[in-house]
């Protein structure tokens, strides 16, 4: 007897997906779309693409995948031909003794799973899956990371020099096509870069030839085997022209950006190409507005990880009507985030808030917000300048780099209006003598700060590969830690895992130092007692030094000893 399927809105009705009037709604459009009848109801809302994807399932008699959850196997991924899952949209999911299980997303392609069936010398074992989760799947996976291997083992290809400027647009098709290698290296790098949610790429020439690295959480991390020290100018030069920087200067460093666009949204990448003894080196800062709008959209001081006593401490002072609130940390702390976060909170239409920032790295409703533009003329004096003029009640600096703007910023704090600003400094004691050294009047300095918050970011351990571990009585003395008193503590350690990519760390949380200023501690400052002193006074006033913050986020489990040391360390007693 002969089977007959089922039609596909039939299945669609007896699923509940689909009213029987909305078939014939689907029908009247389908002629003038000239697309299929799934891709035609998906098109007109009438249900979406996993609803389709169980209906084809039922037709072809085969198991629905759901991949909402699903972490795609890296090895298996890696062994299918290059460009065959992009190209047919399907996914290995797993290989039993019965042959390879893959999700694919059009099971009427018969032919093409019969070639794939034969290529890969394996029957498979087919289930349906939603296209669209099947490629964010692929687009999350390993096979940049493998373009990008098979593009730096390419290189005996011709280099082809790319001349268009404008926007480039990465896929995961364009990264399989036939292009240029350098192209392709430098589009998969990207491409790989965020997937792997780096902050940074570093390009260094060195003996060994061209390394390309990642920063991770803070940490670099190697991209990919060396390649030929003789492609490094090639590289650079795509850059250059990414960015549209001089090609034939190579003496003195140069910065630009680029935007990017990837699966729909929009990138920015800053460049800065320095000369080295072996060539040119550059660094790729990745500005993911949209990736940093969603994490922003929940963000409050609760969420960076700060610990509720300072959050307290650190509420009270950027509530009050004037003065200046100070941030300080080296590149890449978290500084600007932990403003916003303060703006968020203070934020209530009544007030108006100005900030001056290089680049705004994302849009704050309601608060007015400049971007430095120093090619223009614009600078954070001059936009100071003229914030001043548009009435604020609130001021924030990106960060003061010259003495005109600390000068500026101080009086501004002096005349009525709260300022928060940022400045590079190691500890809140040595934000004190940055001040000082570009000129500022010690008693107008002292009398306008409310508050200085040093930061610091720590890895935090992954949640999906923690496990306890031992840890040596001889590092916990060393790194300052009584072993006699946490004899019995149980300490963790992420053990790598697919979650984490290897690393053993997802994530990162604040530890803060943060000095309040009162008068005691005021007349302090003025009369140059000594740092000794000073720490003294600041600890019986509740300051919580970085080290003791970070050894808190140890005993709570939430990092490691080795990554404590690695951000902080033990001050010894002469």
């Amino acid at each position: 007897m002969k089977f007959e399927r089922k039609k596909i809105g039939q299945i669609l009705i007896e699923m509940g997906a689909l009213a029987p009037a909305q078939v014939d709604l689907i029908l009247q459009h389908l002629q003038a779309s000239g697309k299929s009848f799934g891709q035609t109801g998906i098109a007109e809302g009438f249900f979406n693409e996993d609803a389709l994807a169980q209906a084809l399932a039922r037709q072809f008699q085969l198991e629905y995948a759901d991949l909402s959850a699903f972490i795609p196997d890296q090895q298996l991924l890696a062994s299918m031909p290059a460009g065959v899952p992009a190209k047919h949209i399907l996914l290995p999911l797993a290989q039993t003794e019965g042959g390879l299980e893959i999700a694919i997303s059009d099971p009427t392609n018969v032919a093409a799973l019969d070639r794939l069936e034969m290529l890969l010398d394996t029957p498979l074992i087919l289930k349906v899956a939603a296209p669209s989760r099947i490629q964010r799947l692929l687009e999350r996976s390993e096979g940049s990371q493998r373009v990008l291997q098979e593009a730096s083992e390419d290189f005996k290809l011709q280099l082809v020099k790319e001349t268009d400027k404008g926007d480039e647009v990465l896929s995961l098709e364009k990264l399989t096509a036939d292009t240029s290698p350098i192209i392709r290296l430098i589009d998969s790098t990207l491409y790989d870069a965020l997937n792997r949610r780096a902050s940074d790429i570093h390009i260094e020439s060195n003996l060994d030839g061209v390394s390309i690295k990642y920063r991770v959480d803070g940490v670099l991390y190697q991209a990919t085997d060396p390649l030929d020290g003789r492609f490094q100018s090639p590289i650079i030069s795509r850059l250059k022209v990414m960015s549209e920087l001089d090609i034939s200067e190579r003496r003195i460093p140069q910065d630009g950006r680029f935007k990017v666009r990837v699966a729909g949204r929009s990138i920015d990448f800053r460049v800065s190409i320095m000369p080295s003894v072996f060539g040119e080196d550059a660094v790729i800062r990745i500005l993911d507005k949209e990736s940093i709008a969603s994490d922003l959209k929940g963000l409050t001081l609760e969420s960076l990880g700060v610990a509720e006593r300072e959050i307290l401490r650190f509420r009270r002072k950027i509530r009050e009507p004037y003065g200046m609130v100070l941030v300080t940390g080296p590149t890449g702390s978290g500084k600007t985030t932990t403003l916003y976060a303060a703006l968020t909170e203070i934020n209530n239409q009544e007030e108006k808030i100005i900030t001056i920032e290089d680049p705004v790295e994302y849009q704050l409703k309601g608060i007015v917000q400049v971007p430095v533009n120093e090619k223009k003329g614009l600078t954070f004096a001059r936009g100071l300048r003229s914030i001043l003029r548009h009435d604020p009640d609130k001021i924030m600096v990106g960060e003061i780099r010259d003495s005109e703007t600390a000068q500026i910023a101080v009086q501004s704090a002096l005349t009525g209006h709260l300022v928060f600003t940022t400045v590079h400094a190691n500890n809140v004691f040595d934000v004190l003598g940055r001040f000082l050294h570009m000129g500022i009047d010690p008693y107008n300095f002292v009398s306008c700060l409310n508050m200085v918050l040093a930061q610091r970011l720590i890895r935090k351990i992954c949640p999906h590969c923690k496990k306890p571990v031992h840890v040596d009585p001889a590092e916990l003395e060393d790194a300052g830690l009584d072993s006699t008193e946490l004899r019995n503590h149980t300490f963790y350690e992420g053990e790598g895992c697919k979650e984490c990519r290897g690393l053993g760390y997802i994530g990162r949380c604040a530890i803060v130092e943060m000095l309040e200023l009162n008068d005691e501690m005021r007349e302090l400052i003025l009369a140059k007692s000594p740092v000794s002193q000073l720490k003294k006074a600041a600890q019986q006033m509740g300051t919580v030094f970085l080290r003791d913050s970070a050894v808190e986020k140890l005993l709570e489990g939430v990092t490691t000893l080795k990554e404590i040391n690695r951000v902080t360390f033990v001050e010894r007693a002469a």
